[in-house]
């Protein structure tokens, strides 16, 4: 098994490349996106920041949208940014909504028919595709990595973080679904994977986790835009809030006026949150 690169691209002195590659895993091709900073090399191993996209997004939203490239190599940061579900699985129903099957993996390991025999998410992102790259590129090797999310991905980000804070040094999300087991998205989702016992769902659930003794050592950093449509009835963060307030959980939890669900608000913190994980990633 091996990265294939299929495109690549000069940028801000390092390379933007797209690769595929076969998943064991997920039963098929995956795609995913890896910009890789000027000087990393077999010599100048670098550190990793893993982008895990939300719902309809492909391996190359964050990547054209976002525009992290810039700091991304004046950082020195290795960012991958892996696709949101296997794709062409040919499962009843599987491209009938937005938000569940193609595009909304909801980084679970489904558990129910068909799904549970390629949409496993959860195990691609943070064991078969975490092994892939760190043999494949420069990087300083399992540890030396932070994560961090968008909206479905913001909520794969925190759960990887609070259920692994041995190998994430930091996390931080962008508009995260923060208590999935509590709103719409995550009631379809969770029901369509997982079935319908809730008991289920709370390992997947950043909320329930923090709730149920998950720590993270470090402050997680949260934003969010205060004119998100989806804020009130999906997103929710006063319950993240309120847990980690309760728990003693460290929470940096920025609410921005005027800023909706887009990648325009993401570009618009994408500095800042890439500053922030460089700031854990040093030494």
């Amino acid at each position: 098994m091996k990265l294939e690169k299929t495109k690549a691209y000069r940028s801000f002195g390092g390379e933007q490349g797209y690769y595929t590659h076969v998943s064991e895993v997920c039963g098929g091709p995956m795609e995913l996106s890896i910009f890789v900073p000027p000087g990393a090399s077999e010599t100048n191993h670098r550190p990793v920041v893993w982008y895990l996209s939300g719902l309809t997004c492909t391996a190359e939203n964050f990547t054209a949208k976002a525009g992290a490239q810039r700091i991304a190599a004046e950082l020195g940061l290795i960012v991958v940014a892996p696709d949101t579900s296997p794709r062409g699985a040919g499962y009843p129903g599987e491209d009938e909504s937005w938000d569940f099957g193609t595009g909304a993996g909801f980084y679970v390991d489904a558990t129910t028919e068909p799904w549970r025999a390629r949409y496993r998410m959860w195990s691609y992102v943070t064991e078969e595709l975490h092994a892939l790259v760190h043999a494949s590129l420069p990087t300083r090797g399992p540890g030396h990595e932070s994560i961090t999310g968008h909206s479905m991905g913001g909520h794969g980000a925190l759960v990887a973080g609070l259920r692994m804070p041995e190998r994430y040094r930091s996390v931080s999300a962008f508009a995260p679904i923060v208590a999935p087991s509590e709103v719409p998205w995550g009631h379809k989702a969770f029901g369509g994977y997982l079935g319908e016992d809730r008991t289920a769902w709370a390992k997947y659930d950043a909320t329930a986790l923090v709730r149920a003794g998950h720590r993270h050592p470090r402050p997680i950093r949260i934003d969010q835009g205060a004119a998100d449509s989806f804020l009130a009835r999906e997103l929710q963060p006063e319950r993240f809030e309120a847990a980690c307030r309760d728990a003693g959980q460290p929470l940096e939890l920025a609410i921005h006026e005027g800023y909706d669900h887009s990648y325009f608000f993401v570009a618009s913190f994408v500095e800042a949150h890439l500053r922030f994980h460089a700031k854990h990633l040093e030494g």
